[in-house]
Parts: structure tokens; C-alpha cells; sequence
């Protein structure tokens, strides 16, 4: 039949589930405990009222508030069934398909409403003790039934009065339906909704296809009983419930469990999503669990044994006339195992992080940290701390003991960090939202008071909340860090073998706290032992006199840095060079650039300054750049495009010459690196190769004969000054492009040593073939002729 047109039908979410967004924790119980969102949007004005035996049914079209129709119906009436105007069918299928990504979150939604229920009642008797006079334990119980295929989770919190039922669990999305249903339809792949609207209850969608809820309020003197199919566009209020069962206070809610999730109608399942989720939650959670009891019952067969040996003993005496005095043996007992089906609490009822860091022995740090983060090993330092005032969370932050085995994924997802709202797990797969990349070895706990439950990636990522706690948890952890640097043991050379990397990564990534992890650094240097470590600060507190900067030069290996040409004249002046050997040590050298007021410098580049010059060394230096002016300007002009140009050095001691790149460029050992790189840009690559400088050591005998060659005009010198620039490529830490003309100038230059001409071998050679043709003639076999 045709319905009057009105001017709220063209709305298509205009049904009872209007209202405002109820909090998504509270959606259950007696009030949401988050203010609701926008103005409640008109229900159910034009009611047709048709009577049927004892229960009313009322179809709500667009108009009045379902508040209103709630006011208005009979209170005498037993029941009521309220039929949506809306698309019903369609806003569960995309609450249940779209909104949440992983179905096990229902029982946490649930549970956490039980909490809230509870919570509102330990508030409300302090002010009021007789409200729990009806029922004085506080506690949340969940059994599931897999023959009935049946899941019931009850509480003794507040309850629900009838009204409760109407406004809250009639509800759906209250912020606006029509925005609801658009945000549904155009959820991004990934994207999770849940903590945007108040669905947290019908999560419980996800695994039934029928919902009862039966609830007592102290302030209602009936029980009332509220149902829902998913496959339904209404509701049912009942007044009654359960008389086999029945409630003196608080809310009971049954699941009819879909087919394909009568997995969660098992203990092992309930036990396990609370120990995931609810595991902290302040109030007890009993679940109807199987369980072996031991009980001790009579050995029949012993008993008898015993009895036999006993008569026997006895028949013995008697026939010898011996007096016998033992008493009847005793029924042997064994103990036997029956299962037994009881509520047993399953959660902890106050977790570490709660209690007050004094209270709290180290071996109780160590084996939460071992038991919750799967270790084996002894944490290297924990900070167990709260933040309070217009932001409050509780943490405990631990550094372990060694790098995991799969470490080379653990910057993709470590899940190092469980966040917790409200005590109630929420995920370990925020880590890039609560502490940076670099520190993904770290492991902890967060549990804040001012996220919302059903918080999301997206939620985190917009959430001031979030950011602050980000500041703080780095603080925290690099305060952890430096506590155990100043150790006298051998923990922080333990921490530094495990994520010295993730350190240095820091420095590159974090510019806001580079200068905090600056002092964390370590490297092997030139006065080190091989495989020992110094920090920034040892070494500018052993600087020489005088000296403005702090030097380092990169290399494969340490051997590798020790035989470098660069360091010759810093070692003769005894000044201390950092050895950097990772592949990421140059590259967080450059990005620090400066440790307290001393400069970083890389000893590879031009322009070296090893210090203050007096007027005599200005002179000499001069005298000899004007004495080797001729040979550096032909040199240049020799070796043209490869060389920027050729000046007298002031680093080499030994080594005739050597390569130095510009400041402003790729050093040799990061142009290696870079060239390896499988999807390295070559257009970069050649963008960012330094420009090449050669230095001459106006010392080396090398030098001084080429010098003296160039002056009288010997024609190998061209030949000899390519050869020096190819032999610098090497000892510089460059590649050579073109190996084989290098080889062909080293087998000439070997020619010459041991002053064989190049046609001596092949007439030698002749020679011998032919003394080796001829054949005497006594050695042929006549036969053979």
C-alpha cells in the first residue's frame, strides 16, 4: 500500500538509527560516555498503530524522534517491534563488510561495552552504595555454546533501562546517515572507519545473524529484552526475559552465531581473543571453560593385591602360631582426572604498566618483557613511565638484549610496539605512527587514556595525541640509550654491534634529534684496536692542541682504511682519523656535517686543512707550488678532461700522487657505492661524480724523475703520466673504466725491466720447432718403412 509522501521521504537513512554518533565503547550501555556528535535528526512522527493480541507494532516513517514514539506507546503494552524506514539490509551488509577488516574485534567492542557498563556503576555507588544491593559482584562473563551454536556475553554493570534500548541500541550512526552511508561506499581499500561513528555494538554483525539483549537497570523495575536479525529492517522490544536465567542487574547479550563462525562458540577461541585483547581489562572475565580436575578414588586392583598379600600373611602366622598384630590394609588411592565445565577468570586484572615503578621488582620487568615480546634474553634497560596533564599515557619502553634473526625485515614491520587504549589491545601495527623507523628495535607498551577505541591508522596519523606521545616515546628511548652508554660494561659495545645501524639511520632521517644521537655514535678509528669503538666525544676530548676539525676517511674495510694514501701525513702529525667502514657511515657523516663546534671533515676531498700554518711553511709551500708550476700545468694538460687539475700536495709523505674529488661531490668510496646500487639513476650518478684533482708529492723520486724527463723533453713522459693517473684511480679507492689499456701499460712497463725485445721469443721459438721436425734416421722401424 502507498504511503502519504512527506517531506523527510526523500531521505533514505532517515530511520530510528539517527540520533547522534554514539561512542563506540558505550553504544551498549546506559549512555554513551563520549558526548554524541551533531543534532539528532527526526524519527518517527507518523505512526499506524496495529494491534495484535498483546504486542504493538509500530511503523516508524520519516517525522517525529523515536524518543517521542518511545513516549508515546502504551507502557502497559508487553512488546514492541519497530520496523526501519531506512535501508537497513544494505547499512549492515556495509558496516559488516567494509567497516571492519578483521571479524575477532567484536568480542573486544563487546567486552569493552561490559567495561564501560561496569565502570559507570562503580562510579555512580560511590555516591549511591545501595545500587549494589541486588548484585554485588562486578564482573563480565562469556559462554559460548557449540550445540546451540550460541555465544553469551554478560555483565553487572548499570543495565539499560527501556528507554536506553530505544535511543542507544536502536541507533545506528547518529552523526548523519547519509554522510555514513557515502563514507561507507567510498572507504578506501585498507582504510578502517571504526572510532568515526558509534557501530562498535553491531560489530557483533560480524559473526551472528541474530542479536538478543536482555538488560535490568535498578532504576526500571522490568527486564526488557531487545532483538535484531541482520536480515531484518527491525528491532523488538520485549518487556521480560529469560525466566530459567534470570537478570538482577546488568546486560546479557546473545550471539546466534553465523554458519562458518561456530569457531567462536569454542573456549579455546573466547580464551584466546581475551588473552589478546581484554587481557587487562580492571574487571574479572570468566569464560566458561573445560578443565581437568584431579581427585583421588580407591585403586580397586591395588587394594585387592594389598588385601591378598595381607591374608596370606596372615594365614602364615596363624599356621606357625607367630603372632600377627598388622592392621587391615587401608583402600590404595590414585588420582584420576575428570572434566569439569566452570567459569574460570581468564584475564589479569592489573597490568605492569598500571602499577606504581616502584612496586615493581626487575625480575617482574624482565619476564613481562620475555613472555609478551617472545624473547629469550634479558633486556639491555627499561623505562617504565606515565605522562600526565592535558595528555595521559603509560608506558614501558625496553631495548633488548640482541637484534632478532629477521632483522633485515624488522624496518618493514616489526610489531614492536602494542598500543592499548584504555587497557583494552587495540594493535601492534602502528609502529611508524608512535616512534620513528630507525627505532623499530624497540619494544614496549603504550596504553592512553585519550584515544579512542577504535582508533585507526588513518585516526593516528591526524591525531594530536598521537604526535605528542611520538615525541615523548623518542625522548624516552634515547634517554634509555645514553644511560646505557655511560655504563662501565660491555652493554652499550652489545647494543652497538646489534643496531649501531639504526643509529646512524637516525642521524640521516631525524634532524630534529640528530644532535641527540650524535653522542650515541661510535666508530673504529686509527687509535683503536681492530674491533674497538670510540664515541664523538672521546675523540674530540683527545684532539691535538690546535685543531678545529674532526677527520674521517671511507673505506670497505679497516685494512682497506689504514693503507689509504690520505691518512699519511695526518698519521706522521699523530692526529686521530675516524674509520668509516659501513656502507651508511658516509652518508650520516655528511647529513651531521658538525659535532658540537667541530667540523666533519672527509681527509678524500680537496682543499685538507691539517691545521694553523706559520709564516715559514706559507713560504715554502709557495716556493715549491711556483717550482712545480711547469709540471703540474703539463701534467694537466696531459691528462686533460680526467682531471680537473694537478697541484702539489700537502697529505702524501710516501705515495707519488693521489686523487682527491671535490667538496660538493661523491667521494670515491660513495661512488662505488652508488654504482652498485641495482636501481640506482644514472643520470644522478653522473650528476653527483666529484670532479677529480691530482696531487702531486713533490718528495716522491717518481715525481722528480718525471720532472727531469719533462724538462728535456723525453717522449715516455706523456706515457708515464698516464700510467700515474691510473695507478692514483686505484690507490684512491676509484675503479678503473678501461682495465685492459691499464694492463697492456703494466706488461710494457715489466718488458722493459727485464729488457726483452719483443721479437727475441718467436724466432727462439722457430728454431726450436725445427730441431724437434727432424728425425734420425737409426730411429725408424723398418717395418714401419
Amino acid at each position: 500500500r502507498k504511503r502519504p509522501s512527506t517531506p523527510h521521504r526523500t531521505r533514505k537513512m532517515s530511520a530510528t538509527m539517527s540520533t547522534a554518533a554514539v561512542s563506540a565503547r558505550a553504544v551498549v550501555r546506559g549512555g554513551a560516555r563520549t558526548p554524541v556528535r551533531g543534532a539528532q535528526m527526526p524519527v518517527a512522527a507518523n505512526r499506524r498503530v496495529t494491534s495484535r493480541g498483546a504486542r504493538v507494532v509500530v511503523r516508524a516513517e520519516a517525522g517525529a524522534a523515536a524518543e517521542a514514539a518511545t513516549a508515546e506507546t502504551p507502557a502497559e503494552k508487553e512488546g514492541e517491534t519497530y520496523e526501519y524506514q531506512a535501508e537497513v539490509n544494505r547499512l549492515l551488509d556495509l558496516i559488516v563488510n567494509s567497516l571492519y577488516s578483521n571479524r575477532d574485534v567484536f568480542l573486544r567492542e563487546l567486552v569493552s561495552n561490559a567495561s564501560d557498563a561496569l565502570d559507570k556503576l562503580r562510579f555512580l555507588s560511590v555516591s549511591n552504595p545501595g545500587m549494589m544491593d541486588t548484585q554485588g559482584d562486578m564482573k563480565i562473563q562469556i559462554r559460548g555454546d557449540p550445540v546451540a551454536k550460541t555465544l553469551t556475553i554478560e555483565d553487572t554493570g548499570i543495565g539499560m533501562t527501556r528507554e536506553d534500548l530505544v535511543s542507544s541500541l536502536g541507533t545506528i550512526a547518529r552523526s548523519g546517515t547519509a554522510k555514513f552511508m557515502d563514507m561507507l561506499q567510498s572507504k578506501s581499500e585498507g582504510e578502517n572507519l571504526i572510532g568515526k561513528f558509534g557501530v562498535g555494538f553491531y560489530s557483533a554483525f560480524l559473526v551472528a545473524d541474530k542479536i538478543t539483549v536482555t538488560t535490568k537497570n535498578n532504576d526500571d523495575d522490568s527486564v526488557w529484552t531487545w532483538e535484531s536479525e541482520i536480515d531484518q529492517s527491525s528491532y523488538q522490544i520485549i518487556k521480560g526475559g529469560d525466566e530459567g536465567a534470570p537478570l538482577k542487574r546488568g546486560t546479557r547479550i546473545t550471539l546466534h552465531l553465523k554458519d562458518g563462525a561456530e569457531e567462536f562458540a569454542e573456549d579455546t577461541k573466547l580464551t584466546e581473543l581475551v588473552k589478546t585483547y581484554s587481557e587487562f581489562i580492571s574487571f574479572p572475565i570468566e569464560i566458561f571453560s573445560k578443565k581437568s580436575v584431579s581427585k583421588q578414588v580407591e585403586d580397586v586392583d591395588a587394594t585387592a593385591t594389598e588385601i591378598e598379600a595381607f591374608n596370606k600373611r596372615k594365614i602364615a602366622a596363624e599356621a606357625t602360631a607367630t603372632l600377627f598384630d598388622e592392621d587391615e590394609p587401608k583402600p590404595v588411592m590414585k588420582t584420576t582426572y575428570d572434566d569439569v565445565s566452570e567459569f574460570t577468570v581468564t584475564n589479569n586484572d592489573k597490568p605492569i604498566w598500571v602499577r606504581n615503578p616502584k612496586d615493581v621488582e626487575k625480575e617482574q620487568y624482565d619476564e613481562f618483557f620475555k613472555s609478551t615480546f617472545k624473547e629469550f634474553l634479558e633486556p639491555l634497560a627499561y623505562n617504565h613511565f606515565a605522562v600526565e596533564g592535558d595528555i595521559e599515557f603509560r608506558s614501558i619502553l625496553y631495548v633488548p638484549g640482541m637484534a632478532p634473526f629477521e632483522q633485515q625485515d624488522m624496518m618493514s614491520r616489526s610489531k614492536a610496539i602494542k598500543l592499548y587504549v584504555r587497557r583494552v589491545f587495540i594493535s601492534d601495527e602502528f609502529d611508524d605512527s608512535l616512534l620513528p623507523r630507525y627505532l623499530t628495535f624497540v619494544r614496549g607498551v603504550v596504553d592512553s587514556n585519550d584515544l579512542p577505541l577504535n582508533v585507526s591508522r588513518e585516526i593516528l596519523q591526524e591525531s594530536r595525541v598521537v604526535r605528542v606521545m611520538r615525541k615523548r616515546l623518542i625522548r624516552k628511548t634515547l634517554d634509555m640509550l645514553k644511560e646505557i652508554s655511560k655504563r662501565d660494561n660491555d652493554d652499550y659495545a652489545t647494543f652497538w654491534d646489534a643496531f649501531g645501524r639504526n643509529l646512524k639511520l637516525g642521524v640521516i632521517e631525524d634532524t630534529a634529534n640528530r644532535d641527540a644521537l650524535a653522542p650515541l655514535l661510535r666508530f673504529q678509528t686509527s687509535a683503536t684496536d681492530k674491533g674497538a669503538h670510540r664515541g664523538l666525544e672521546e675523540y674530540v676530548a683527545d684532539m691535538k692542541e690546535g685543531q678545529k676539525s674532526i677527520y674521517y676517511v671511507a673505506a670497505d674495510t679497516r685494512e682497506a682504511a689504514e693503507n689509504s694514501p690520505f691518512l699519511e701525513q695526518l698519521t706522521k702529525k699523530g692526529l686521530e682519523v675516524l674509520f668509516l667502514i659501513d656502507p651508511i657511515d658516509e652518508v650520516a657523516m655528511t647529513n651531521l656535517a658538525q659535532f658540537g663546534e667541530k667540523t666533519l671533515v672527509d681527509i678524500s676531498k680537496e682543499d685538507l686543512d691539517l691545521g694553523e700554518e706559520d709564516s715559514e711553511e706559507k713560504a715554502a709551500a709557495a716556493e715549491i707550488e711556483e717550482e712545480y708550476k711547469v709540471l703540474t700545468d703539463w701534467m694537466a694538460t696531459t691528462l686533460g678532461s680526467k682531471v680537473a687539475k694537478v697541484t702539489v700536495s700537502k697529505r702524501l709523505t710516501n705515495t707519488p700522487v693521489v686523487l682527491v674529488t671535490s667538496k660538493f661531490g661523491w667521494s670515491a668510496n660513495m661512488e662505488r657505492i652508488m654504482k652498485a646500487q641495482a636501481m640506482g639513476d644514472s643520470r644522478a650518478s653522473e650528476y653527483m661524480k666529484g670532479k677529480k684533482t691530482m696531487e702531486i708529492n713533490p718528495t716522491s723520486p717518481v715525481i722528480l724523475d718525471l720532472k727531469a724527463k719533462q724538462l728535456a723533453n723525453d717522449p715516455e713522459c706523456a706515457a708515464t703520466a698516464e700510467l700515474l693517473f691510473d695507478t692514483a684511480l686505484l690507490t684512491s679507492g676509484f675503479n678503473i673504466d678501461q682495465p685492459a689499456e691499464f694492463a697492456a701499460k703494466i706488461f710494457s712497463l715489466m718488458d722493459k725491466a727485464v729488457g726483452a725485445s719483443a721479437s727475441a721469443k718467436p724466432k727462439k721459438e722457430k728454431k726450436e720447432k725445427k730441431t724437434k721436425d727432424v728425425v734420425p734416421l737409426e730411429s725408424v722401424d723398418p717395418e714401419v718403412m
